[in-house]
């Protein structure tokens, strides 16, 4: 009997050992696969973002294009209209004084070619450097900036409020005797 309990306990202790090589080869086995699919995910991540980032990259440049198409024909208009006022200064103040209107609707005209013939990346090259040379009139120019935007936001505000105002009360009901 004695054998037979050594041989039961003999294959109680192979069996134990046997689950727990097992066991330990599912572990490693569930280990790897978590590793790889956690890797698989990084790099999913990873490209996603990359996808995401060039994106947003093509988009604002895409923009930044518009707007340079816009800027050089507001500034086209403008130089236009300052040609046009040119003549009327000489009449009525002289000579000397349209040709500085000459001067300036001339100035803004090739500053709006030059705009209109560079690239996104050498504008924004020309930018960084005229931050990096002149700190304080860039943060000048910025603060001005933000002030006239303020102000056209504030405005546009105060205009649709007073057009909804006018919505709601119609129109006067008021009756003169």
């Amino acid at each position: 009997m004695t054998d037979e309990i050594n041989k039961a306990a003999d294959d109680a202790a192979a069996a134990v050992h046997d689950a727990a090589v097992e066991t330990g080869a599912l572990v490693t086995t569930a280990a790897e696969e978590t590793t790889d699919a956690t890797q698989e995910a990084g790099t999913s991540f990873k490209d996603g973002a990359t996808n995401f980032a060039k994106q947003a990259a093509d988009k604002a440049r895409d923009l930044a294009s518009d707007g340079k198409a816009r800027a050089g024909d507001a500034l086209d208009e403008v130089s236009r209209l300052m040609g046009t006022a040119a003549d009327t200064v000489d009449q009525k103040l002289g000579e000397n004084y349209g040709q500085y209107a000459r001067s300036a609707a001339d100035g803004i005209a090739s500053f709006s070619e030059s705009l209109k013939a560079k690239e996104i990346d050498d504008l924004v090259a020309d930018v960084q450097g005229f931050v990096r040379k002149s700190p304080a009139v860039a943060i000048g120019i910025a603060a001005a900036l933000g002030f006239v935007v303020a102000r056209l936001v504030k405005a546009g505000m105060d205009g649709g409020e007073a057009k909804a105002d006018e919505a709601k009360s119609g129109p006067d009901d008021s009756v003169d005797a």
